[in-house]
């Protein structure tokens, strides 16, 4: 589903414009990005949660040559779906 498909659900649901409901996502997903970045954790309860985690750096091997390389720890954001969710989608 692409975000253009969600705003049609959503406005056939609310009976809002889509002009409106597309505002409302938009809003909902930089209000999720700024609450990931400022507290590194987003629950939404019935849904999931957003975490971000750090992987360690380690050492890999470069497809193409063979030879091994350094891979750099970084950031990643993790979802974990909630209890209701989850139960909607091994149904």
């Amino acid at each position: 589903m692409k975000k253009e498909d969600l705003v049609k659900i959503v406005s056939k649901k609310t009976g809002l414009s889509q002009r409106k409901v597309l505002g409302v996502i938009n809003s909902f997903i930089e209000a999720l990005r700024e609450g990931i970045e400022k507290d590194g954790k987003v629950v939404l309860v019935g849904f999931g949660t957003f975490e971000v985690r750090t992987r360690k750096a380690r050492r890999g091997r470069n497809p193409r040559t063979g030879k091994p390389i350094e891979i750099p720890a970084k950031k990643y954001v993790k979802f974990k779906p909630g209890k209701a969710l989850k139960a909607k989608v091994e149904k």
